[in-house]
């Protein structure tokens, strides 16, 4: 028997799609400005790399209003891999996706409002948010320091050093954005997650833990 419960808040899937939609245009920007006239999306370069500026403050302001509300939600266990999740939990989750997703085995973790990440998503995403998105967020400001700031800008090895390495964790950002996109679609259907992140609800095994649902609803 299955029950339907509260997954995601309104603000969680806000946020979600907000940050989802503004990473699309920061790729898509970025690629014109590597490659102008291969790829004139937004019209000028100079255009592209306002939407870029813009899009990339919007995104950080979005990421702190995002680790703020986790924080004082006491959301953010939800997020925090334990030191099982990085021994037998990642591989038990990467088995199941190169092999059990295949051959019909059952999840290994069972999804519940409390606990919505694998152990794969917790690392990917603790990764992500204290190291990646860091990376990307510094480099870019430096990028960005070259109008502002040039001498300081070509002391810190200027375009030929910060550029690779910004399109480098751009790259990163895009691999992981195909990787969720692919993953988005492997519930019992494929549309069943990315409904769960539009309308919030989805559905669990009531397992006599209906008490628990109860408070996330």
């Amino acid at each position: 028997m299955s029950r339907r419960v509260l997954f995601y808040t309104l603000y969680e899937r806000i946020w979600h799609w907000a940050q989802a939609f503004g990473i699309l245009l920061l790729l898509l920007s970025g690629f014109q400005i590597h490659y102008p006239t291969a790829f004139p999306l937004f019209g000028t370069l100079s255009t592209a790399v306002n939407i870029h500026s813009v899009i990339g403050f919007l995104l950080v302001l979005n990421a702190f209003l995002g680790f703020f509300y986790t924080l004082t939600s006491n959301k953010i266990r939800e997020y925090l891999p334990m030191p099982v999740d990085f021994t037998r939990g990642i591989f038990e989750q990467a088995r199941y996706y190169l092999w059990g997703i295949f051959h019909g085995d059952p999840h290994p973790y069972e999804k519940s409002p409390l606990k919505k990440l694998n152990p794969m998503q917790k690392i990917t995403y603790f990764f992500l948010l204290n190291l990646f998105l860091p990376f990307q967020l510094v480099t870019g400001m430096l990028l960005w320091s070259s109008t502002t700031l040039p001498e300081f800008f070509d002391r810190i090895g200027g375009l030929r050093i910060l550029g690779p390495l910004h399109t480098l964790a751009a790259f990163f950002f895009l691999a992981f954005l195909v990787v969720h996109l692919y993953l988005s679609t492997t519930g019992s259907t494929p549309l069943e997650l990315t409904k769960e992140m539009i309308f919030g609800y989805g559905e669990v095994h009531d397992d006599g833990a209906g008490e628990i649902y109860k408070e996330e609803t």
